[in-house]
């Protein structure tokens, strides 16, 4: 069920909310967070899908912000906000609304957001696009728990990962660094079975590939090696390469969903190794709320100091 609302308020949007679910039959129970996307027009239909596809794992209410740009005068002037509820097959196990804001309600987002929210419930703010400089600072990911950026929409990702590191804060995530869970858990498989040092290593991907930098740090900060950033012709992170006395390590995925993982002395074999779809990056950071300690790692390229 979709209902369209035009110059509305958060008032009546709550009470379209209810009409439609008392319309399909179906109670407001069973959702575990709010999701706020902060996305542009031009992306707004692919950021929905992958968020109603995580929601069949996490169930939850989805408010979209579109910040529309003034075209006039009097769009700049005359603050406006609509909004479109989807509740049932529309809107995937949750519910969804999607906001445009116009004029000066486009600077107060966090006010028509803030009485949407789910009751005693997490929430987390995902920018598919670009995101602040620093995004627990900002109004939206001041509400939110979990703040979720992707440096991959950037056109210059390593400078901004430099901001993110200068700026990260408890919460704070980046799908750069989900991308690369499944490599990280099979480099340290691949540690667990060969059992020695490792004296350097590199990472090969395709230039200022943000992924890659994530996880050459992360590497130098666990391995305490210096790691090289090597360039190949991609997609995305194409091989690492860990030296040991005894021999390299080395995993290699240059295209498709396999990898060939080699350790010293035993036979090459073939492993899953697929580049994941938003929704799937989306519904791993929904499984965990707390702070990503690694991620920080990560960004930082030294390690977390030891508290006792």
């Amino acid at each position: 069920m979709k209902i369209d609302l035009t110059d509305t308020t958060a008032s009546k949007i709550n009470k379209a909310l209810v009409q439609g679910r008392r319309a399909i039959g179906t109670p407001a129970v069973g959702m575990v967070l709010t999701l706020v996307i902060v996305t542009d027009e031009e992306n707004a239909y692919d950021s929905i899908k992958a968020a109603q596809d995580a929601s069949r794992e996490h169930p939850s209410r989805t408010l979209v912000v579109i910040k529309r740009h003034a075209r006039t005068l009097r769009d700049r002037t005359h603050s406006r906000l609509d909004a479109e509820v989807r509740v049932g097959s529309e809107a995937g196990t949750g519910e969804t609304v999607v906001l445009r804001t116009y004029g000066e309600v486009s600077d107060h987002a966090d006010s028509v957001v803030l009485p949407l929210l789910l009751p005693d419930a997490p929430v987390v703010v995902w920018w598919p696009v670009e995101a602040p400089d620093n995004p627990a600072a900002d109004p939206l990911g001041a509400l939110a728990q979990r703040r979720i950026t992707d440096l991959y929409a950037f056109e210059r990702p390593l400078e901004v990962l430099q901001t993110r590191a200068r700026n990260y804060a408890p919460g704070d995530t980046d799908l750069a660094w989900t991308r690369l869970t499944l490599w990280r858990s099979m480099l340290a498989a691949a540690l667990d079975q060969a059992r020695v040092e490792v004296t350097s290593a590199a990472v090969e991907a395709e230039p200022d590939n943000p992924s890659a930098e994530l996880l050459a740090r992360w590497l130098q900060a666990r391995l305490g090696v210096t790691v090289d950033r090597v360039p190949s012709q991609g997609p995305f992170v194409t091989t690492v390469r860990l030296s040991t006395a005894t021999g390299d390590i080395v995993v290699d995925r240059p295209a498709g969903p396999l990898a060939t993982l080699t350790l010293p002395g035993q036979p090459s074999r073939t492993l899953a190794l697929k580049v994941r779809p938003t929704s799937e990056l989306i519904a791993e950071e929904l499984r965990r709320l707390d702070a990503d300690e690694m991620y920080a790692v990560a960004l930082r390229g030294e390690p977390i100091k030891e508290t006792v």
